[in-house]
């Protein structure tokens, strides 16, 4: 079954734009190995940063050279779990469970509970006053909605822009894990974008995210309230454009 949101004419106007900077982008980055890998780097950093990894864009670059980081021990394990992660995304298959699940495994390994397995428990979404925002889907029903989701957009025609962006939202909305579903909702986005074109997997969409940390929890809830992603999806559509027009 389809997701509820609509087409507009913004995301219209925002993809003709995006699809322009990403024919002036293809060669540089197909040459650019250096600027590839600090922009893998930057992905990793800002997509922890969200979730509150206070470890700075330099500590992450460092750990990932292999250097001893004065650090908490959780947040330096995250960051090698999201390299690894992230290392992988050319070869997932967007639209399988297995591989969605081998991905959080790769992200949450020796630090989250059930990881690599959907939640066996009910879990609730709370703001910074403690109050409940947003209840995910009941553990039962977990699976079966993910599957119908990559379902849907393996099977739909839907441009794979729009389309990332329905699929990173149902995901945070579902909250199909114990810990992690903003991260593998981020990253999974990625991994749609990367299939339609490669050159994705090197765009830091999550440092532009990070920049706007608190209107992208703001339209995710008014998306919700809504219970529409168009909201959501041209948000994100104006979030890739600026990573292509800064990175």
């Amino acid at each position: 079954m389809k997701p509820p949101f609509f087409i507009t004419n913004k995301m219209l106007n925002l993809m003709v734009k995006i699809s322009y900077k990403l024919g002036t982008l293809q060669i540089e980055y197909e040459r650019n190995l250096h600027l590839r890998k600090e922009n893998r780097i930057r992905s990793i950093h800002s997509s922890l940063a969200i979730e509150n990894n206070s470890l700075t864009l330099e500590q992450v670059t460092a750990v990932l050279n292999g250097k001893r980081v004065l650090g908490h021990p959780k947040e330096i394990q995250e960051v090698k779990n999201a390299y690894d992660a992230y290392d992988e995304i050319l070869s997932y298959d967007p639209y399988s469970v297995q591989d969605f699940l081998k991905t959080h495994h790769l992200l949450t390994q020796t630090i989250v509970d059930e990881s690599g397995n959907f939640r066996s428990k009910d879990v609730g979404i709370y703001n910074a006053s403690g109050q409940l925002v947003h209840m995910g889907a009941r553990p039962q029903f977990v699976e079966k909605l993910i599957s119908d989701l990559f379902t849907w957009a393996k099977n739909d025609d839907t441009p794979d822009l729009i389309k990332s962006a329905v699929v990173h939202y149902e995901i945070e909305m579902i909250h199909p894990f114990n810990d992690g579903n903003g991260r593998i909702g981020r990253l999974w986005q990625n991994v749609i974008l990367s299939r339609a074109n490669p050159i994705f997997a090197w765009i830091p969409i999550e440092t532009i995210i990070y920049a706007h940390q608190a209107e992208y929890y703001q339209v995710l809830a008014q998306a919700d309230k809504e219970n529409d992603s168009t909201v959501f999806i041209e948000f994100m559509l104006g979030v890739i454009l600026e990573t292509l027009e800064n990175y």
